[in-house]
């Protein structure tokens, strides 16, 4: 199970990953972490050189010739909860691998720190403290977590250290893998005693201003980058923007720093770029840069007819890959020359894969993950593509890492072309046309359903990205939301100073 070198340090390594949107009833089941999970020797095949966390840890331990005792590794992607019976299966297996792995000299994990399952509001806290009742207290267990995670003191007690994305779109996922297996390997070589703390400054944003490209979030982050360079001793300080469409207690922003040794200077450098956030707390919230679908749609035609193409039009508040606000405008209009990639719907992708291609179909697609979703839409014209569809990542986001869209069938309408895809997936760069014979240059408009990580492809390829709000669960307006347990008394934008 292992991978042998020279025989030098032992180190486990697994990931579990799913950001658990809870405020919709369907889970993230079982199945679908079972169909893209790796195991063992495979992992390290498929994930060495990606740009994944899992292929950060992968690269350092080779590099430092260690013996990788690979586990696992499946991602639920970012849906609903995660089903109690998925938690259980991979806490399970990490535990009982971990067990089975014999003297272990460290644990690397790569998670994403907002998941959530019906009954665990932080089910990545019981993982870390199911890790460290295997591998007893003196085990180093180092974590990378994904940008967006909801976390509190207690949710990373249990490791030595966690370190975070600095960035969204998460272009530096496997540099963060990276981070995290050099501070254990330092640790093992006894050239650190790394200490970790946590504070919170009590700030939400919906996900569409994490964005860490616009100001002011972007001096912050590139502030905590340049503190933990120019240090002398060994310091690492992670931004988390947190996941406001997750109704837990530790929802928002949190700054985490690790630190050879000295926790009151950690604690300092943590305080100082949390009053950063708590200060600019109303300018990380950018209302202005928000349309209605009408407004959107007038302002990308205007743009059009001037002769700036393509525009991207962002149906950001889609949490599940299936909302049908614009996709419905689009089509009543006959917007000309648009692609609308990786709309989700398993029953229309299915029903036409089974007419085949150069059929004609007439389908209900869409906006049936929740009453919020928008109801499906009616979609007739012409199969073009009908089959499963896997493929490698060539864009800045995940570079390299497997695409699985399962059974997709593309539909051209005559004017509007529209994938279905059986798995939830974000069409994040050109792989969604690209893969179908297509191009960017052949659409003067594209509607993605991203929240951040579309940047890193589209802001330099497209004219214009217009932001379209509309009311499924994840909204630039964070006050429609029924939380229940998010403290509103103590975090903005629900209240306007701390007590």
């Amino acid at each position: 199970m292992s991978s042998s070198t020279n025989g030098g340090h032992r180190i486990a390594i697994a990931g579990f990953l799913d950001e658990s949107m809870t405020f919709i009833d369907k889970e993230t089941p079982l199945e679908r972490f079972r169909f893209v999970e790796t195991s063992g020797p495979d992992l390290i095949e498929k994930y060495r050189g990606t740009n994944t966390g899992i292929g950060g840890i992968i690269d350092v331990c080779e590099r430092e010739r260690a013996e990788i005792i690979p586990l696992f590794f499946s991602s639920g992607g970012a849906a609903g909860p995660t089903s109690d019976e998925a938690y259980e299966y991979y806490a399970e297996k990490l535990v009982e691998g971990l067990g089975s792995a014999g003297k272990l000299d460290g644990v690397l994990l790569d998670l994403h720190g907002a998941m959530a399952t019906p009954n665990r509001l932080d089910a990545d806290r019981e993982t870390l403290e199911r890790v460290r009742a295997v591998v007893g207290p003196d085990v180093p267990v180092m974590v990378a977590l994904d940008y967006h995670a909801n976390l509190d003191e207690e949710s990373i007690r249990a490791a030595d250290a966690v370190f975070g994305y600095h960035f969204s779109p998460h272009t530096d996922m496997g540099s963060t893998g990276k981070r995290a297996a050099e501070c254990l390997f330092r640790t093992l070589r006894r050239e650190i005693a790394p200490v970790c703390v946590l504070v919170k400054p009590g700030v939400m944003v919906p996900s569409i201003f994490s964005a860490t490209g616009i100001e002011p979030l972007k001096s912050i982050v590139m502030e905590s980058i340049a503190a933990s360079e120019r240090s002398d001793r060994y310091l690492d300080v992670s931004i988390f923007a947190g996941f406001s469409y997750a109704d837990v207690p530790n929802c928002g922003f949190s700054v985490v720093v690790a630190a050879d040794r000295d926790r009151s200077a950690a604690l300092d450098i943590a305080n100082s770029f949390s009053s950063q956030i708590w200060t600019q707390r109303e300018a990380l919230t950018h209302r202005d840069l928000v349309h209605s679908v009408e407004s959107g749609l007038v302002a990308a035609k205007k743009l059009v007819s001037e002769g700036r193409r393509p525009i991207v039009l962002l149906e950001h508040a889609d949490r599940m890959h299936d909302s049908t606000y614009l996709l419905r405008e689009v089509l009543r209009r006959k917007l000309p020359r648009t692609a609308v990639p990786y709309l989700w719907d398993p029953e229309a992708a299915a029903e036409a894969v089974s007419a085949g291609v150069g059929a004609t179909v007439s389908l209900k697609v869409g906006g049936k993950s929740s009453e919020r979703a928008g109801g499906p839409v009616v979609l007739e014209g012409n199969v073009i593509h009908a089959g499963r569809v896997t493929y490698r990542a060539t864009g800045p986001y995940k570079t390299g890492s497997t695409v699985e869209l399962g059974v997709t069938a593309v539909i051209d309408t005559g004017s509007v072309i529209v994938s279905l895809t059986s798995l939830p997936t974000t069409a994040v760069d050109d792989d969604c046309l690209t893969q179908f014979g297509r191009t960017l240059d052949d659409f003067d408009y594209v509607v993605l359903r991203s929240k951040t990580h579309f940047r890193a492809f589209f802001e330099p390829a497209a004219a214009a990205i217009l932001i379209v709000d509309t009311p499924d669960w994840g909204p630039a307006d964070l006050h429609i939301l029924p939380y229940k347990r998010v403290p509103l008394d103590r975090v903005y934008p629900f209240v306007e100073s701390k007590a």
